[in-house]
């Protein structure tokens, strides 16, 4: 039976409000299990997940296990799974490498949800050929990982955002390694490397800090915590964060999203600042639409909503964001502590004394 309790935020969003948007997710869903980004839209492999994970989260068991087990279908022998879908039918071929680490988040965050150790260990084998291919793209000097693999090789360059989540998924990866008692302990070397290049090496990843992905995601992802996390959110929090309303997209646009304003909302919360977590949450509810589901941005300039869809990552985003900070569901914790904190590469310092109290 799924749970009672549904996420909720006194004065800001009901249980029955976080219902209705998982209805509204699941309302997307195709008879394969694919999750869209909306109705008659395209499914990609890791924008389908975080909505597995939202529906999880709501206690929709069904159509999350509906939605994991299209990822098992869909995986190539290689390991890999296409990078966009539509109706059934792929559109792009490619493989991007973050998309294909993602299951072991969701798997772990259903089997922590759920207490299903059968299904975890039926899915335990598509993680594990999905974790086996990103690992062979990880050819950077540093231990990053290149983040698109084609027909005619990788790509040859790495993502900051892309390999900050890569390590997070990794490191669930191994939970669930753990889980299924089949160790990889070349997948432990692989994830020291990643999370020492996260933390050490900028220069290994494209420049892309007019995004406020790469600003936030080495936290969300926890290459970063403590103070060095403070320290980098202090750096652009005047450059990306938009009083009332949430955070831009980029830096150099009238532009707020859902989606991004929420995964600031989780990398606050894992830094313990849940004061500015929860303001921003509360800010981001302009883009609520009465069924539940969400605009995915609003050009502020000019008040107009762009682009003109509600996508389902962004109300799946809202819910783990919704489940962090009301410590609801038994996974509420997985981008803040259900792993052990990442190994401290970069200045010593005294927490105590450093780190600024939200």
């Amino acid at each position: 039976m799924p749970p009672a309790d549904l996420p909720e935020i006194p004065g800001v969003l009901s249980a029955r409000q976080a219902l209705a948007t998982a209805e509204a997710i699941a309302a997307t869903q195709e008879p394969d299990g694919a999750l869209p980004w909306f109705t008659g839209g395209h499914t990609d492999p890791w924008d389908h997940l975080e909505n597995a994970m939202a529906l999880t989260t709501a206690g929709l068991w069904e159509q999350a296990r509906a939605a994991y087990l299209w990822s098992a279908k869909t995986q190539r022998a290689d390991g890999s799974w296409p990078t966009q879908f539509r109706a059934g039918v792929i559109e792009n071929h490619d493989s991007d490498t973050n998309f294909c680490a993602y299951l072991a988040t969701g798997v772990l965050h259903y089997l922590t949800s759920t207490g299903d150790a059968e299904f975890a260990n039926e899915m335990w084998p598509v993680v594990r050929a999905g974790i086996d291919f990103v690992l062979r793209a990880q050819l950077g000097h540093f231990g990053e990982i290149h983040w698109s693999v084609g027909a005619s090789g990788t790509s040859g360059e790495a993502l900051l955002t892309g390999c900050s989540s890569i390590f997070h998924s990794l490191r669930c990866a191994l939970a669930l390694a753990a889980h299924a008692r089949d160790p990889q302990p070349e997948w432990e070397v692989a994830a020291l490397r990643l999370g020492h290049a996260l933390r050490a090496h900028p220069e290994a990843f494209l420049d892309k800090d007019r995004y406020s992905m790469d600003w936030y995601y080495p936290i969300l992802g926890g290459a970063i915590r403590g103070p060095d996390g403070y320290d980098r959110i202090a750096s652009r929090w005047d450059d990306f964060v938009v009083t009332d309303l949430g955070i831009r997209c980029v830096s150099d646009q009238p532009w707020v999203t859902g989606a991004e304003t929420c995964e600031l909302v989780l990398a606050l919360d894992a830094l313990g600042d849940h004061r500015r977590a929860l303001a921003l949450f509360t800010n981001m509810q302009h883009l609520r639409e009465t069924d539940g589901s969400y605009w995915t941005g609003l050009v502020f300039a000019d008040g107009k909503r762009w682009p003109e869809e509600r996508t389902t990552w962004t109300a799946a985003a809202m819910l783990l964001a919704a489940d962090a900070l009301s410590r609801t569901t038994p996974a509420n914790n997985i981008f803040r502590d259900l792993l052990p904190p990442p190994t401290r590469t970069t200045r010593a310092c005294d927490c105590a004394a450093t780190v600024p109290r939200p």
